[in-house]
């Protein structure tokens, strides 16, 4: 007889998420989050972390083993429980942001965490002693937008933990997978900006921008931000400047065991420091948003077999009209013009006779621009270099999808380029890409908010018009081009702002210490690369004989540099006129002493008016010789 054994039950998989679950094996890091404005840690985020040893090591490859198992709200309801758990033992933790999804929030609200229906302040009993129906300070992160498909059943959840006290905090918001609607919706207290908008956000200007954005939606939907994986302290200058509230990341702390109770001392020097960053620039010249739309006529066209008759009586009809499109099918073939008719009635007495029903194509332009509705302003500047101007005189046909929808005149065109290029030039040079007015007095508004205080220098050129004049604009704009070089590279990026405000003029803003030191390597430097760009005659001879301002034929030194400075302290010049005005004089005063640097000083002065001129101090002398007053 055969006795049959039983096999051997398999022993547990030391692998399974519920293994580790049920042996009670997470733990939890927590990382600080710091209000900026009172410079202390407000609330921690509360992390899973893994036992020794475990074959998952980050929270990514854990949720991705719990996914495989199935077991995804389990692990995440444990997740909560120990983040609750340690809000009742460790008061001093502040406000706790704990992560869950959309799922978990549904149906952690609904039921308990292994079956039954309960409260979410039952689930607070439960989790580790507190108060029942006290949530107040919890903040739960909700992760993983793209699965929130059932908004109305997170809102009913959602009312259910705000009841005992809870908030919502939207995490991760700009990584392609927030929505906007769910930021309506949801209205959370506060709202998680990716860590891809903070990275480098003193280097990218297009990543300042959307911070703005985003403080404008906070500010209509009335949230908190918090800005993410802060790591370096000119980042966290730019977002104290900008008046962030909140931030989290490596440079406040990374997550640990304990509460962090203290700003790191490397953040508070920045939090404490009344130097400002200096914020990124566009430096791409354009007219983004502005497109052939803005040029277009609405004009009637003519049929592809319109007469000549028919062209003439259109034209009459339409007497501001320059010309008209012939269209076959909705498509532009030909363009024929005013001026074309009545050169043409003009050369031969009996046109109308041999040619008044002969089809008007026989003497329109076949080949005309065609230019489509969406196309941008800057990319027609092209017509404006052609070596063929007759499409300025005679204008082009607007498009859409191939279909005519009007027509464009080139004094249209050279007027929106002009208007739409001075506008830029208000915001960057065309020329060297700098700054211009506009950024250049939002950075001095902003150096008096802070009451930080700063050299505010004035560089302009000497013998400038006369080399100009002698060498042409080409040559003009490549000395202007070195001396943006220069004096760029007198700048500390992080704490110096160079602007271009016109010609040869440019204005610097400095929080450098070594500001002087600074401008005299730029004051050396530029002088010397100036002399390069002279012709040998005129390396030999010193100079060059040019007509003066008053028409007068006369020698000029080489062209040099004169830097005017003032330095402001806090609650003087109070505006940004102010600090301009007395820069120029001083740029005035270096100009006539002939010298490269000229410093006034700024305290002696009544307050809102220049001062008087202090001593020199020899900086940095200009050509021996020379009137350095042009």
């Amino acid at each position: 007889m055969i006795l049959s054994v039983p096999a051997p039950s398999a022993p547990p998989d030391p692998n399974s998420v519920r293994a580790l679950l049920s042996a009670g094996g997470l733990h939890t890091h927590v990382q600080p989050i710091v209000d900026l404005a009172a410079r202390r840690v407000v609330g921690h985020e509360a992390l899973v972390r893994t036992p020794p040893g475990c074959a998952w090591r980050s929270p990514d490859t854990l949720f991705a083993a719990a996914r495989r198992e199935g077991c995804t709200l389990e692990l995440e309801h444990a997740c909560v429980q120990l983040a609750l758990a340690r809000r009742s033992t460790e008061p001093g933790i502040g406000q706790l942001f704990v992560n869950l999804s959309a799922d978990a929030l549904v149906h952690g609200a609904l039921q308990q965490w292994r079956g039954g229906p309960a409260e979410p302040s039952t689930m607070t009993a439960n989790a580790g002693g507190g108060t029942a129906g006290d949530l107040s300070g919890v903040v739960l992160e909700l992760t993983e937008h793209q699965l929130v498909h059932d908004v109305d059943a997170v809102q009913a959840a959602l009312s259910e933990w705000r009841a005992a006290g809870a908030a919502l905090a939207l995490d991760d918001f700009g990584d392609g997978r927030s929505s906007l609607r769910l930021w309506s919706e949801l209205r959370p207290e506060f709202v998680k900006i990716d860590k891809y908008f903070v990275r480098h956000v003193h280097l990218e200007s297009h990543k300042l921008k959307t911070l703005r954005a985003l403080q404008q939606l906070a500010e209509t939907f009335g949230s908190r931000l918090i800005a993410e994986g802060v790591e370096e302290t000119d980042e966290l200058m730019v977002l104290r400047d900008m008046g962030i509230p909140l931030v989290q990341g490596y440079l406040l702390g990374r997550p640990q065991a304990t509460p962090r109770t203290l700003v790191p001392e490397e953040a508070l020097t920045v939090l404490r420091s009344r130097e400002i960053a200096v914020l990124p620039q566009e430096r791409q010249i354009g007219n983004r948003g502005l497109t052939a739309r803005s040029l277009l006529i609405d004009a009637p066209a003519l049929d592809a077999h319109a007469s000549h008759d028919e062209a003439m009586a259109m034209f009459r009809r339409h007497p501001d009209l320059h010309a008209f499109a012939l269209v076959d099918k909705g498509r532009p073939i030909g363009l024929i013009t005013r001026q074309t008719m009545q050169e043409l009635a003009l050369q031969n007495r009996y046109f109308r006779e041999l040619y008044g029903r002969r089809p008007c194509r026989v003497h329109a332009n076949k080949d005309p621009l065609c230019v489509d509705i969406h196309t941008p302003i800057e990319q027609l500047t092209q017509v404006l270099m052609s070596p063929d101007q007759r499409y300025l005189r005679d204008g082009f046909i607007i498009t859409e999808n191939g279909h005519y929808v009007g027509m464009g005149t080139g004094e249209q065109l050279v007027r929106r380029v002009t208007e739409a290029r001075i506008e830029a030039a208000r915001h960057a040079n065309p020329l060297t890409f700098l700054p211009g007015n506009v950024p250049l007095t939002q950075h001095i508004e902003r150096l008096h908010q802070h009451g930080a205080p700063f050299a505010a220098c004035y560089a302009d050129l000497n013998h400038f018009k006369a080399f100009n004049d002698h060498y042409g604009y080409w040559r003009g704009d490549e000395m202007i081009r070195t001396q943006a070089r220069c004096l760029s590279e007198a700048c500390d990026p992080r704490r110096d702002f160079i602007g271009h405000v016109g010609g040869d003029d440019f204005v610097l803003l400095m929080q450098s210490p070594d500001w002087r030191e600074r401008l005299e390597r730029a004051v050396q430097q530029f002088n010397q690369a100036a002399r390069e760009l002279y012709d040998e005659e005129a390396i030999e001879a010193g100079g060059i004989h040019a007509e003066d301002r008053h028409g007068v034929m006369r020698f000029h030194g080489f062209t040099t540099v004169s830097i005017g400075v003032v330095v402001v302290h806090p609650g003087r010049l109070r505006s940004a006129e102010d600090v301009a005005n007395t820069a120029a004089v001083a740029k005035h005063h270096a100009k006539q002493a002939r010298l490269g640097i000229y410093v006034l000083d700024e305290r002696a002065a009544p307050d809102g008016q220049a001062p008087e001129p202090a001593t020199a101090g020899g900086h940095a002398p200009a050509q021996s010789g020379a009137d350095v007053s042009q």
